[in-house]
């Protein structure tokens, strides 16, 4: 087994340890939180994530421009003395920034809850975005085993004090971002050690490096907008669902695509050691790795919707005060496979490709699309139901058009392939709504068995060009 191979599995590992970890915290802060806190308070909580999901907008690029530039490179390359003047001036923005947000808030009358909620935003708006830096520069340059550290500090201090909280009787959601917040703030300065020599130095070495600074948001700003478009196709529908009904159906909502997120987190595991893999792999064999992947990865994710079935019996006895929220699982369950597919593999080859201005049109253009169904289905229709079927279908046009531009970059062929998928994932949708849990899985299990059985030479060659590699 060759150098690479063992990097990559020995990074892979990493991640995988830690997304699990993050995995087994997550499900059981959605199954446990949801039942102990009333559904208006989980409601304002989810709020809370909601907002804080879009602070990244905020360091204009300037993060994304440090990893597109500098991912790949080993952290030993990096000038560390530059690095120390941007750390610094990114933390002296965010700090401004977070100070104007709490101005505004009580400068700008609103309820009390979501002025608080504004308020706790703007604390992780600095200890997100500077952490996200330093996060981002030990993914680039391959430290996966120091950035899973990083992360599993961060939710086992935040679990521990929501156990904690709870077992001391609180039901109340603030002390619930208390712990989101310490664990974000106690596993920043854990990454501000693990890259101290970017963090700790003189302040004599301090210099304004105005030009670089103007050089990363040039580059990031793209790949920025580009991420925040694409988290606002989701989030525009969840905005015109808590505008429009209350936040009561948006708790409900929310507990819906939590569930459906989950998944994400084992693609994500392999998403972060992609992208510095991939720009140390030669163009040429790019198309290839591309195909095996491709091949390997829909055919995983598919099986896991099958665990959609048993899933919602079992929540449904858990949760039946959420059974409203269960209804719509059918509809946006499957929106982890195309999540999936474009955060580890589309979005990893166009990032490597740097076609971060053809990913700005296409999260644009879909993101405008969410506007217009939001305010079709939400405003005018008022139907939930077609809100929350419009998010899976958005995600399709979204993954289809990417993949068509890349498959052309790439010079591979994709339809045929993703015909079946979007066959597989109707079968799922149509029968998940008029079904049954347990009748239900039995058409999909149909449906899956004959997508593997037209796609086994392909799965079988990917998994021997995998050996090989390996053996390489």
């Amino acid at each position: 087994m060759n150098n690479k191979a063992l990097n990559f599995l020995k990074n892979f590992s990493y991640t995988i340890v830690s997304n699990v970890i993050s995995l087994v915290i997550s499900t059981l802060v959605v199954l446990v939180i949801p039942k102990l806190l009333g559904i208006e308070q989980y409601g304002y909580w989810q709020l809370y994530f909601f907002y804080s999901a879009y602070v990244g907008f905020l360091h204009f690029g300037w993060v994304d421009g440090i990893y597109l530039r500098y991912g790949g490179k080993t952290y030993e390359e990096l000038d560390k003395v530059k690095f120390f003047s941007q750390f610094h001036m990114l933390s002296f923005s965010q700090i401004v920034l977070a100070i104007l947000v709490v101005v505004g808030t009580l400068i700008f009358p609103m309820e009390g809850d979501r002025q608080f909620i504004f308020q706790m935003t703007a604390i992780c708006l600095v200890l997100s975005n500077i952490r996200y830096m330093l996060i981002f520069i030990l993914q680039g340059t391959a430290r996966i085993k120091e950035y899973s550290a990083i992360t599993i500090l961060d939710r086992l201090i935040y679990v521990v004090l929501i156990v904690g909280f709870l077992l001391a009787g609180s039901r109340d959601y603030k002390v619930m971002i208390y712990a989101d917040l310490l664990g974000k703030a106690i596993s920043l300065g854990y990454a501000m050690v693990t890259c101290k020599e970017m963090v700790f130095r003189k302040v004599s070495e301090f210099t304004w490096t105005v030009k670089e600074m103007l050089h990363n948001i040039q580059v990031g700003i793209k790949l920025m907008i580009s991420n925040i478009a694409g988290s606002l196709i989701v989030g525009i529908v969840r905005f015109g669902v808590e505008r429009v009904w209350n936040v009561v159906t948006f708790a409900k909502v929310s507990l819906s695509l939590t569930i459906s997120n989950l998944l994400m987190l084992f693609i994500n595991a392999v998403g972060i050691i992609m992208y510095p893999l991939l720009r140390r792999t030669e163009e040429k064999k790019l198309p290839e790795l591309y195909g095996i992947i491709r091949t390997l990865l829909l055919a995983m994710m598919l099986g896991l919707l099958v665990f959609y079935f048993p899933l919602k019996a079992v929540l449904l006895k858990w949760l039946p005060n959420y059974a409203e929220s269960l209804h719509y699982m059918p509809l946006v369950f499957p929106l982890s496979v195309y999540e999936g597919q474009m955060s580890l593999l589309t979005n990893t080859y166009l990032k490597t490709l740097r076609q971060e201005k053809l990913m700005l049109k296409l999260n644009v253009t879909t993101m405008a699309l969410s506007g217009i169904a939001t305010l079709i289905t939400t405003v005018m229709l008022k139907n939930l139901d077609l809100a929350m079927a419009s998010i899976t279908i958005l995600l399709v046009i979204r993954s289809f058009l990417a993949e068509r531009q890349l498959a052309k970059l790439l010079k591979v062929d994709f339809l045929s392939a993703a015909r079946g998928e979007f066959l597989v994932i109707l079968v799922f949708m149509v029968s998940g709504w008029f079904l049954e849990s347990v009748v239900a899985l039995v058409p999909y299990l149909l449906a899956y068995g004959v997508y593997l059985f037209l796609q086994r030479e392909r799965i079988a060659g990917s998994f021997k060009r995998i050996k090989g590699m390996l053996r390489a």
